[in-house]
């Protein structure tokens, strides 16, 4: 009797997973077809408005550049320093000391000759109280700002006060880690001044400086990561940045804008409240909360991607930093959805409701939860022996060549375009590396997830925690 029930629990369970990989293979073939279509438009009209003509223009908005500092003495420096040396009309640098622990403020206050001033401080979004404001009494740092601030244990609170300190109608949001291409300003500002429907947000590629070239906050040469987290995580970012936001943009459909490189409408953060600052995935919800506002004040809205890398950060090279991070990706992850549930297939939020929240939901959110079940499916079957190897294989081959295909689609276009890599040697690798994927790192982001749902509902605290960094080095030598 219980064989014959657990044996119909398969069954059902099979004809699930079938109709649902279908389903995930469709939606991304249409997702491929979508980001193929999004990249050759944007090849063919990027020249639409000369960059050229943009940059002597006395119409160019302004932009701030608010960048969040916590106990980041190692490399401070060096990256204000290559956030200076971006090429922008009119931008100013904000970096907000976090109530830094070690000597990030010392560090700025001796290196960029900064002085204490009187700032006139509109708390337009709460925040952590503000100690003071810095300048610089050396007219070459004349753009930069300093804000200093009791620490809000989060990168929300953070980057809300340098909103409410700054000046211009856009700002991007960036991480003191993070290398900028010297465009990089032009190039995410670009999208709101030659739509004629309202741009409220962009954002582009980022890549992994972790084995790069790195002399002084500026990026020399760019290389495939020496270590293993960070060489999965290089087909991560391939993958995603590269072709599944190209395709959301195309259809604007965009919920993510990463925080490590957003370029936001100021005005419309603010009246949407700016960033929730108890939130694990602040981006992604600002972006949900942003949608929101457009939506009920039904005003027609554009959030664009851009298909180049403008950005390299450095991401988690051991275990336990990478699982806490993608812990509380997952944990923000399904935090968002929870707090957004009621624009669920609600008519007013439009595609919002019943095209991106549904895929965010179904092929985010319950792909570790079906997996996970499916390894218990599988045991199952093993220890009952009602297990169909036959159509065990055929699924698995299925989803297995499927995803290859676009990881390797991703990795040529990517390398086609942009030439990003070193040598064919470490195309090659990174290619080696998309084969065996799905076996050695993929169990690990599944468990990562299933973590973070369980401290969801668990309602367990989380800590951002401190991501430990190795500092820049040098280029290697010849």
């Amino acid at each position: 009797m219980i064989h014959d029930f657990l044996s119909y629990l398969i069954r059902v369970y099979d004809v699930f997973v079938a109709c649902f990989s279908i389903g995930y293979i469709l939606f991304y073939i249409a997702l491929s077809i979508l980001s193929y279509w999004a990249i050759i438009k944007h090849l063919k009209y990027q020249k639409y408005l000369e960059e050229e003509v943009l940059i002597r223009s006395n119409h160019i908005l302004g932009v701030s550049i608010v960048a969040p500092a916590f106990n980041e003495g190692v490399n401070i420096v060096y990256n204000v320093k290559s956030l200076l040396s971006l090429t922008y009309p009119k931008f100013e640098i904000i970096i907000v000391n976090d109530g830094s622990s070690d000597n990030t403020l010392e560090k700025l206050i001796s290196e960029f000759d900064l002085v204490k001033i009187d700032f006139y401080y509109q708390e337009k979004i709460v925040t952590q109280p503000v100690r003071g404001h810095y300048k610089s009494t050396n007219p070459v740092y004349s753009r930069l700002l300093i804000v200093d601030k009791v620490n809000g244990k989060s990168k929300a609170d953070a980057s809300n006060a340098g909103i409410n300190s700054s000046q211009y109608p856009l700002f991007l949001c960036t991480d003191v880690d993070c290398i900028l291409k010297s465009n990089t300003i032009l190039k995410l500002a670009k999208p709101f001044m030659e739509n004629e429907i309202r741009v409220i947000a962009t954002g582009a590629g980022i890549r992994i400086s972790n084995s790069c070239d790195i002399k002084e906050g500026f990026l020399y040469k760019v290389h495939y990561p020496k270590e293993w987290y960070p060489r999965f995580q290089e087909l991560e970012y391939v993958r995603s940045f590269l072709f599944g936001r190209m395709a959301w943009s195309q259809i604007n459909g965009l919920l993510l804008v990463s925080g490590g490189l957003g370029m936001f409408d100021k005005d419309i953060v603010i009246k949407a409240g700016g960033y929730w600052h108890q939130s694990l995935g602040e981006d992604m919800e600002l972006i949900t909360r942003m949608r929101k506002y457009m939506h009920d004040t039904n005003e027609k809205f554009l959030i664009k991607y851009i298909p180049e890398s403008l950005c390299w950060t450095e991401v988690p090279s051991s275990r336990e930093i990478f699982l806490r991070q993608r812990v509380r990706w997952a944990r923000g992850l399904i935090q968002t959805l929870y707090l957004h549930r009621k624009m669920f297939l609600n008519p007013k939020y439009g595609r919002t409701a019943f095209v991106v929240l549904p895929f965010f939901f179904s092929f985010e959110f319950l792909v570790p939860i079906i997996e996970f079940i499916g390894i218990i499916t599988l045991v199952a079957s093993f220890v009952f022996g009602i297990i169909n190897f036959q159509y065990l294989f055929l699924i698995s081959a299925l989803v297995y060549l499927f995803y290859l295909s676009i990881t390797i689609i991703s990795i040529l276009i990517d390398e086609v375009l942009y030439k990003s890599y070193a040598s064919y040697k470490e195309l090659i690798t990174l290619v080696g590396m998309a084969i065996i994927e799905p076996f050695v790192f993929h169990p690990i982001t599944v468990y990562a997830s299933l973590k973070g749902y369980w401290h969801f509902f668990r309602k367990k605290e989380q800590k951002w925690g401190v991501m430990v960094r190795k500092g820049f080095e040098s280029p290697s030598k010849k």
